[in-house]
């Protein structure tokens, strides 16, 4: 069957952009049957409605391999999407208890209610304002600067070169990797590079385009990551493979 989910993004303010990649919103979910969600390296914040207007609020952790997009008993799904360096300074706790799984947090978390999710660009400008009251005055530029080459870079950077651009050692940014976000630099390297690998697969590139190996390495990668091969991936058969994240907790 062909989604009839209902998807809307916003980008945010330049002045969240280290923290928050995007707020977006989701409806119709229950509409659907099947799907699969892969890996996309960020971590989401989901706001719910139920039909029987209950409010849900649900932290997400990383995700590390494909999950499949089940219906859920909710009505409307306002969310932030965060980049990783928000969870020292937003959220200020560690995911890597939660990984590929998540955790309810209070329904008045940021004094959100139900109401919020009225309006989504409401939502946003809500959200905005709580962040940036959030946000120390001193945040660690080896951190932010780790995160712009990690992304600018699609994951194509070796731990040594890192270490050397932003002068934090290798150990240091693999120690910090793991207690916050339960997964090694390496793996969370091979999830940017699986998803900006998602863009040439689409356009029917089945070869490797961002610093694999080879094809085989190319190949096993981009399965473990979205449950199929390169070729199955291309085709998305009835829109299957979504890049949102959007799963249910444990």
């Amino acid at each position: 069957m062909k989604f009839d989910l209902q998807y809307r993004q916003k980008k945010p303010d330049k002045s969240l952009a280290d923290f928050v990649d995007s707020f977006w919103v989701l409806q119709n979910q229950s509409s659907t049957d099947e799907g699969v969600i892969v890996p996309n390296g960020k971590i989401d914040l989901f706001f719910s409605k139920t039909p029987d207007n209950k409010f849900l609020v649900t932290l997400m952790g990383l995700e590390t391999k494909p999950k499949p997009l089940v219906n859920q008993d909710v009505s409307i799904v306002f969310a932030i999407s965060f980049n990783p360096l928000a969870m020292e300074y937003v959220l200020q706790r560690s995911v890597a208890d939660i990984l590929d799984s998540g955790i309810m947090l209070p329904n008045n978390f940021w004094k959100f209610n139900i109401d919020d999710l009225n309006d989504f660009d409401t939502f946003c400008k809500k959200a905005t304002l709580q962040i940036q009251s959030i946000l120390p005055k001193d945040i660690d530029n080896r951190k932010v600067k780790l995160f712009e080459l990690l992304f600018a870079t699609d994951g194509e950077i070796s731990v040594k070169e890192l270490s050397e651009k932003i002068f934090w050692s290798s150990r240091q940014i693999n120690r910090y990797f793991n207690e916050q976000f339960g997964v090694s630099l390496k793996t969370y390297c091979k999830i940017i590079r699986f998803r900006a690998s998602l863009q040439d697969i689409k356009e029917g590139k089945l070869f490797p385009q961002h610093n694999f190996t080879d094809q085989s390495h190319f190949i096993k990668d981009i399965k473990k990551l979205s449950g199929v091969s390169p070729k199955e991936l291309h085709k998305n058969k009835n829109d299957r493979f979504l890049q949102f994240s959007l799963s249910a907790t444990k």
